[in-house]
């Protein structure tokens, strides 16, 4: 990416409709359920298959500029359960964000085990699927873990496909290669899940207030 000379001037005339802006994001609009969700993960046995339900609330920020750089994004949280434990199974937040100008996307994760990443990728305004990726050691889009998990359960990479389905519904497959302590061979920790949307979004802040003073 080349830099322009100016690198503090913030655009003029941003539109306050993040909505209205989020391209390829605004069809995860929402809040979300899913009800089919498989996880393998790694046990001391070998792998383990969970099945598990969770919600997903995503919510329109609003529009975020680094100088001339401008993003409009969602903030998220999703919550995971299983059928036979009533403690959250997996618990996440974060931002997707949307540059217009060059078609990136960036998913922006936490999880509270001492884990956060920044992952990448590149979609059309009507993109009908995204993909983001993240690998350790990128200072850009990276990998971040406390030093239990980087010797016990190094993270390498970590990949989320989301596809959309003409009945407004969307799934996702995320991949997380995983080097297990004493073990040769890389284990890929895989999720899935389809999801219904369950309630609109609301509108980010900005645009409630130019709203308001219209009316």
């Amino acid at each position: 990416m080349d830099l322009p000379d100016d690198i503090f001037t913030e655009p003029e005339d941003v539109d306050p409709d993040t909505l209205a802006n989020l391209g390829p994001l605004r069809r995860l609009a929402g809040v979300w359920e899913g009800q089919r969700g498989v996880d393998i993960n790694p046990k001391a046995d070998g792998p383990e298959t969970r099945e598990y339900y969770e919600r997903i609330e995503m919510q329109p920020i609003d529009p975020q500029a680094n100088g001339p750089q401008l993003f409009y994004g969602l903030r998220y949280h999703i919550h995971v359960n299983t059928r036979e434990e009533a403690i959250s199974f997996h618990d996440q937040v974060g931002y997707w964000l949307y540059e217009p100008a060059t078609g990136l996307i960036l998913q922006t994760l936490t999880i509270p085990r001492g884990q956060t990443a920044i992952a990448a990728g590149h979609a059309e305004p009507d993109a009908g699927k995204l993909v983001v990726r993240a690998e350790r050691g990128s200072s850009e889009y990276g990998i971040c873990s406390t030093r239990f998990l980087d010797q016990a359960f190094r993270t390498d990479s970590y990949e989320l496909t989301v596809e959309f389905h003409d009945d407004g519904s969307w799934s996702y497959v995320s991949d997380t290669i995983l080097m297990v302590k004493g073990r040769d061979e890389p284990f890929v920790h895989r999720d899935r899940n389809h999801l219904i949307k369950v309630a609109s979004p609301d509108l980010n802040p900005w645009l409630k207030i130019t709203r308001d003073q219209r009316s």
